[in-house]
């Protein structure tokens, strides 16, 4: 990487154009959203591809509609992953997430999975350590949330989470159905969010129940995730604002894999450089180089180098090493970004490769990440949500000195 690349920095650069009281803004959607279905069921194939042979090499889309599934893509791996066995993972995803209705049930639905061999000239390339395509990720952290995450889009989150949870658990069994969606504005200060200024969810809901019985279902999710005194005003608090929201999921509307990327990043508080992540096994830098990024920058406000920072790297199809690093910590930092900038190539190799097997990526640890947001998760002790681990912080510490 060149020096003048690894130093581009813009100190001077404010959020939010430099407002300190404001109000921001962040939705959710839930498991059962058409896009997310789409997400898991392509993740889920990359699950079963890297469980076979973690070199496996993945680009499934999903596409769902009324009684329809759609699997197209690319692989190269494991011949004992045919047609049919896709088609299977598909139904057992539709299962899980709750889907046994008329026009869109996990038996029902009609496949049609239209996957082939990966480009051999795409191949070329990524086979020789490069990147499996150009492009740009960002990543970012802030202290707003334990998780280093952007309050908004951390609670619509958790909401939906929630109330998922409790369908899954029975307590909302028969109530509330797999589709719904979240979204919170809060109110800032001084640049820190202060309290929920409005709350909207919708949820699918059982025919017999009225808007406000199933407001009130859903009224103890919302203020059990929200802190202390943050819930905002009763004439703010919206819930199935149309009235009625009985037809849901693929009957609804259709989905597609891919189409919630603002959802599974940052939720428009930072950059996203584009790219979706699902279905892409961890040789697509889109997917890897987008979490090798949050994990730098969390590791840097973990380590106190700054309140929040954004990290953006950049590659070229077969080509191993970034173009570009870029960091930028908003006026908020303790060190110079290009002391940061320095430190962050001398603690982690952020080349394709080096990504992967720092974070080791080559596991099946993807369809977790396909609802609620691929940041701000725990990590787990099978390698899921490695890059929101903060063990590289003594590297930075060392690195700067």
């Amino acid at each position: 990487m060149s020096s003048q690349a690894a130093t581009l920095s813009s100190p001077s650069q404010k959020p939010l154009t430099g407002l300190k009281n404001y109000t921001f803004t962040s939705e959710s959607v839930s498991e059962g959203h058409p896009d997310k279905i789409c997400d898991q069921i392509s993740d889920a194939i990359l699950d079963k591809f890297l469980s076979e042979d973690p070199n496996s090499r993945v680009a499934v889309e999903t596409a769902v509609t009324t009684d329809f599934v759609c699997i197209l893509g690319e692989t190269r791996g494991p011949k004992s992953i045919t047609s049919e066995v896709m088609e299977e993972i598909g139904r057992q995803t539709i299962k899980e997430i709750g889907y046994d209705q008329e026009g869109f049930g996990w038996d029902t639905a009609h496949f049609d999975v239209r996957a082939h061999s990966q480009s051999v000239d795409i191949a070329q390339g990524v086979d020789a350590e490069g990147a499996g395509d150009q492009g740009i990720m960002f990543g970012y952290a802030c202290r707003e949330t334990e998780s280093l995450m952007p309050a908004a889009i951390q609670y619509s989150h958790d909401i939906l989470r929630a109330l998922a949870e409790a369908r899954h658990g029975g307590a909302l069994e028969n109530k509330l159905g797999p589709d719904s969606k979240s979204q919170i504005s809060l109110a800032y200060e001084d640049g820190k969010p202060v309290r929920a200024a409005s709350v909207v969810v919708s949820s699918q809901h059982a025919e017999n129940l009225s808007q406000e019985e199933v407001k009130e279902l859903i009224r103890p999710y919302v203020e059990k995730v929200l802190p202390k005194g943050w819930m905002c005003p009763e004439e703010e608090f919206y819930v199935n604002p149309t009235g009625r929201f009985v037809i849901g999921g693929p009957v609804g509307d259709a989905g597609l894999t891919g189409r919630k990327i603002i959802v599974d990043t940052y939720g428009g508080a930072a950059p996203h450089g584009g790219g979706a992540f699902s279905g892409k096994d961890p040789t697509k830098v889109d997917r890897s180089a987008a979490y090798a990024a949050r994990y730098v920058a969390k590791n840097i406000v973990a380590a106190g180098y700054a309140e929040k920072c954004t990290i953006q790297v950049s590659y070229a199809i077969g080509v191993a090493k970034p173009i570009s690093l870029f960091v930028n910590t908003h006026g908020t930092g303790t060190v110079p970004e290009v002391e940061l900038a320095n430190a962050i190539n001398k603690s982690i190799d952020l080349s394709p490769r080096g990504i992967r097997e720092h974070l080791e990526l080559n596991k099946p640890i993807y369809k977790r990440t396909a609802a609620y947001g691929h940041f701000g998760r725990t990590p787990t002790d099978d390698g899921g949500f490695s890059w929101e681990k903060t063990d590289l912080v003594d590297s930075l510490h060392k690195a700067i000195g």
